[in-house]
């Protein structure tokens, strides 16, 4: 299916904004089973990838060695919230390995989240490293760097051993050269972020969920993930967010990450594919929108009463300050 996917916002009875929408759902072969806009123009992946970085956590016998549970393996993919909860969970993976705070080099920002940034306010605290929503994955590297007996110091740089083995993943699930063929940049959090086409991750994370076309224990690591963040999406994210309630309307069926700039990525592991999409203006409300519309068009002839769930999680309500009923987000076909 080509049906191109448009995110509308209305005002009243009149479309005020459009957002168009590229994205591949496709098997572990590539083989597209939907498809909509330019899907070979590289793109950032952001976050949407958080579990393709943290597989070498996994590889390395890190997480193992360290004991670490679902709700960590969940955090060491999230892009949270910087709720308690997850600051207190990034701070007890990093005394796993007697770190601490300042040890991350991922920089610190207010909570994303605007009611999670008032209570650290109204409470008379400023925000740490540890609330930045990538706090998480850092540990997870900080963990793998003393498993392996690395030098801590500098894990955000290219060349450190930490994201040479992110790279190395990164190259065989898109089968891509990062940095060389495709653009490079640095993320958010510091480290280095790696362009490649929407294909690329489409098919990376089908790969991953069927097992196939990649290492059986790469595989099982990318599997353990996923497992990881359905099974504890809140730690993957926090409370209201939408990576939660699109895993949580479907428990153990769908996984799904945002990512900065109007990205998403996931599997439906029970059919065995993977999808990649991204929204050209960058405008994370359309992004949402359109993985539940994708998601819904999966699940359609397989699970009616799921997909009419997806399809009602893409049309979101606008209101005003008043509470006033004032518009939509809607995806449609274009």
């Amino acid at each position: 299916m080509t049906t191109d996917i448009v995110i509308e916002t209305t005002r009243g009875n009149a479309v005020e904004s459009r957002h168009r929408v590229r994205g591949l759902v496709c098997d572990a072969s590539g083989t597209p089973v939907l498809a909509f806009g330019d899907i070979d123009r590289p793109v950032f992946p952001r976050s949407a990838i958080k579990v393709f970085q943290a597989i070498p956590l996994i590889e390395t016998g890190a997480a193992d060695a360290l004991g670490l549970d679902a709700g960590d393996l969940s955090l060491a993919c999230a892009s949270h919230s910087g709720e308690p909860g997850h600051v207190a969970r990034a701070a007890s993976l990093l005394a796993k390995v007697d770190l601490g705070e300042a040890h991350l080099e991922c920089g610190c920002h207010w909570p994303f989240d605007q009611p999670v940034a008032l209570a650290l306010a109204r409470a008379g605290e400023e925000p740490g490293q540890l609330h930045n929503n990538c706090s998480g994955k850092h540990a997870g590297f900080l963990c793998t760097a003393i498993h392996e007996r690395e030098d801590p110091a500098g894990y955000v740089g290219a060349d450190h051993a930490v994201q040479r083995r992110v790279r190395d993943v990164l190259a065989d699930l898109t089968e891509t050269r990062p940095g060389e063929d495709q653009p490079a940049g640095i993320d958010g959090c510091s480290i280095p972020t790696y362009a490649a086409p929407l294909r690329g991750f489409a098919k990376g994370f089908a790969r991953l969920a069927a097992g196939q076309g990649v290492d059986g224990a790469r595989a099982a690591a990318g599997q353990r993930l996923m497992a990881a963040c359905m099974a504890e999406p809140w730690f993957m994210a926090g409370t209201r967010r939408a990576c939660v309630s699109l895993m949580e309307a479907a428990p153990g069926r769908v996984f799904a990450k945002t990512g900065a700039e109007g990205v998403f990525c996931g599997t439906v592991p029970e059919l065995g594919l993977g999808f990649a999409l991204k929204v050209d203006d960058g405008a994370t409300r359309a992004s949402e929108a359109a993985v539940a519309a994708v998601l819904a068009r999966l699940f359609r002839t397989r699970d009616g009463a799921l997909a009419e769930r997806y399809d009602a999680m893409s049309h979101t309500t606008l209101r005003n300050w008043q509470g006033t009923e004032v518009g939509e987000v809607r995806a449609v076909d274009a």
